[in-house]
């Protein structure tokens, strides 16, 4: 797994500009930090609060995406965010004078042009990209969106969009970071707006600092030929024809399929509240911000278990053992049917693992329970306790005039029920010296990729008599 190299700026930059849903005049001050993460800085409130760019902090995904902590919010993040992490920024400080970003030109080239003219550098530390290992989809029930995520060497990202329009209809565009491309080829393309939505939008108190210059607007079946002739001659368009359909700002149109491309804009800047790198390919289909964000809760909590799952051993069942059942015995004392260890297959000064196949001739599925065999969670604590003490043995001068006995199990967490036919894999990690004859373990178990059951366990080392 390659980690991450943080990145910052080399200098602060300032932008200026109306809010698009709030028409607010802000400012703001991207300023290098060697924190963990992007923040943005409300300067204009109280005591100056901070909110951290994170999936859990969203509090709103209405035409743009918000975030915020407690009254403090911050709107239309996504296109700064995808300037930045487009740009490789994983740290920076959003100092901002109102509650939302400006948006220029309706795209996130000027932000993308500001962080270049800025430079980036590197911070100490790195960071864990989240890895995408095998095929798999998402839905967002509520939005309809879905994506199909696979693996891949980098970050890609493909948009597929179908809108019941003849100007639009049906859409895609690519990405794939490797290729450095995105500030010429999807940083510049603008947000776009439908002309019979902006009737709704306003009575809603959004788009109030939209206009023709920042957002490209298209007309459809679904705007009446009086409606279009009115909006064109508020913007001060002359010669739309109000029978045709299409672009109505057609001169800021810079790729015929603007409109996917900019669908790409705000999937990176969305993504980047994960917090972290994305290591896959991503399609999307009819994305939007309240799907990009549930995708992107999904891959934090992908990202937690991937951490937990950093440490997972390799187990090949054909490879030679480093201890076999033999071996095991004459280091324990435990027998049938107490015996929880069938072989060791790593082992150093501070770790150890063990393997458990667990059969439906275990004595105790017996009463455990009939017709519904589960292997009990405390067994799966003896069990590493028991891989945890060949390791505290094996460091002793003539192990086996040795025995370790619990002292105590804290921490300890049952995820996942274990049946006949699994293997569990127990790993052992010693978390301080042994002192005093006191071993203090963390212990996991595994079947498969899953952690099943982990604990923190401590016992006593003592010489038998």
């Amino acid at each position: 797994m390659k980690r991450q190299q943080r990145k910052t700026l080399a200098k602060p930059f300032t932008l200026s500009g109306k809010g698009l849903h709030t028409g607010t005049q802000t400012t703001i001050v991207v300023k290098p930090t060697d924190s963990a993460g992007i923040q943005f800085v409300r300067t204009d409130l109280e005591g100056s609060p901070i909110i951290l760019a994170d999936a859990n902090a969203v509090v709103s995904t209405a035409r743009a995406t918000t975030i915020g902590k407690k009254e403090a919010t911050v709107q239309c993040v996504e296109h700064l965010l995808s300037a930045l992490v487009g740009l490789g920024v994983t740290d920076a400080l959003v100092e901002i004078d109102g509650a939302e970003v400006p948006i220029l030109d309706g795209s996130a080239k000027p932000f993308a042009d500001a962080v270049v003219d800025s430079e980036v550098v590197d911070v100490d530390g790195d960071r864990e990209p989240l890895i995408i290992r095998a095929p798999m989809d998402f839905v967002d029930e509520a939005s309809g969106a879905s994506y199909s995520l696979y693996p891949a060497e980098d970050f890609e990202a493909t948009v597929l969009i179908d809108f019941d329009s003849k100007a639009v209809g049906q859409q895609y565009a690519a990405y794939k970071r490797q290729q450095g491309d995105y500030v010429s080829e999807i940083a510049g393309s603008r947000t776009f707006v439908f002309a019979h939505e902006v009737s709704s939008l306003l009575e809603a108190g959004l788009v109030k600092g939209g206009d023709l210059s920042n957002a490209i607007v298209i007309s459809d079946d679904r705007i009446t030929d009086e409606k279009l002739t009115s909006l064109a001659a508020a913007a001060g368009i002359e010669g739309v024809d109000p029978s045709s359909r299409g672009i109505i700002n057609s001169d800021l149109m810079q790729w015929p399929n603007e409109p996917a491309r900019h669908k790409l804009v705000d999937l990176i800047g969305d993504l980047a509240l994960v917090g972290t790198t994305i290591q896959g390919k991503i399609v999307a289909t009819r994305p939007g911000h309240t799907g990009n964000v549930a995708l992107a809760k999904h891959l934090k909590k992908m990202l937690r278990e991937q951490k937990k799952l950093r440490g997972l051993p390799t187990y090949d069942p054909t490879a030679e053992p480093l201890m076999d059942i033999e071996a095991v015995q004459a280091m324990l004392p435990h027998r049938y049917p107490f015996l929880m260890v069938d072989k060791i297959i790593e082992i150093s000064a501070e770790r150890v693992v063990g393997v458990k196949n667990i059969t439906s001739n275990e004595q105790l599925f017996q009463g455990h329970f009939p017709g519904n065999a589960i292997f009990p969670g405390v067994l799966q604590m003896e069990a590493l306790a028991q891989t945890g003490g060949i390791l505290a043995l094996s460091l002793q001068d003539e192990p086996g005039t040795w025995d370790t006995y619990f002292l105590k199990m804290e921490n300890v967490k049952f995820k996942h029920k274990v049946r006949p036919g699994d293997t569990l894999i127990l790993k052992m990690e010693l978390m301080s010296p042994i002192r005093r004859g006191i071993v203090a373990m963390m212990g996991t178990a595994y079947v498969g990729d899953k952690i099943v059951s982990e604990g923190e366990l401590t016992a006593q080392i003592v010489q038998r008599t």
